[in-house]
């Protein structure tokens, strides 16, 4: 073997690099439609969002004129019977939709430490339903938390209904993926977060396990309905809590949890 052939060898990438820089390249290029009247207006206002194309019927044109001409888009107004985009059949689109590329929200450290609003963060183990995510947004930028964060693989993606549910908050609320939960979480423990993960059958609750957080960073760790937390998120968390329910049979879906738990954390 010559020393160009050894070479070559040597320099080879390991596999797990080659798939991470594909993996950038395809995030890079993909795109997201978003849809509906609410959605779209918000979306055309968002100087931070890549705007590619705008289909709208005359009627939705209307509505949105002001907007479309802030944004500095020029629209494809269509016929309501020829609305052809690439949308679940079925979508209330309200005769608007636009393509767009998902947001960059940076870096965990960043959005942690220094981002808005109150050091309050909402992580999501595997929680998948978009229109639970897009609540849960919408929550979220409610009660001043800082970011939404989910692992890449395993969680909801950026979406035309998740938009759509998010009423807007998509466009303002940090949606912030990561690699790994349970290193993010560590990394916020060097923070100085305290995390506290949900479970309807922990023996603390949410209120008792607020008590030594007043004036801390926050993280609420919640996992999806049925599964709820795995085992390494559950270990990572510093303590885990239940909302307490008055009735024998009493449940909440994890957003209708995270808003209860977001307020009861906003109001320590």
């Amino acid at each position: 073997m010559g020393k160009r052939e050894g070479a070559k060898i040597m320099a080879k990438k390991p596999d797990w690099v080659v798939d991470k820089e594909r993996g950038r390249k395809a995030e890079a290029k993909e795109t997201v439609w978003l849809f509906g009247l609410h959605a779209v207006r918000d979306a055309l206002a968002n100087p931070a969002r890549e705007k590619l194309r705008l289909v709208v019927t005359k009627n939705a044109f209307d509505k949105l004129e002001a907007a479309i001409a802030e944004a500095g888009i020029a629209p494809e107004i269509v016929d309501p019977r020829r609305f052809d985009v690439p949308i679940d059949e079925g979508s209330v689109h309200q005769g608007a939709a636009l393509e767009v590329r998902p947001l960059n929200w940076g870096k965990l450290e960043d959005l942690a430490i220094s981002g808005a609003g109150e050091p309050l963060l909402v992580l999501l183990d595997r929680v998948t339903d978009p229109h639970n995510v897009g609540a849960i947004l919408r929550s979220a930028e409610v009660f001043g938390a800082r970011a939404v964060i989910a692992p890449r693989h395993h969680s909801a993606p950026e979406t035309g209904a998740l938009a759509k549910t998010a009423s807007g908050a998509l466009e303002r609320q940090p949606y912030l993926k990561v690699t790994n939960l349970a290193d993010a979480m560590v990394e916020l423990k060097a923070m100085g977060y305290t995390l506290i993960g949900l479970d309807g059958e922990a023996d603390v609750t949410l209120a008792e396990a607020l008590v030594p957080t007043r004036g801390r960073p926050l993280a609420l760790i919640m996992g999806a309905e049925g599964p709820g937390l795995r085992e390494r998120t559950r270990e990572t968390c510093d303590v885990i809590a239940r909302i307490p329910f008055a009735g024998a049979f009493g449940s909440l879906n994890v957003s209708n949890a995270a808003a209860v738990s977001l307020y009861a954390a906003a109001t320590r």
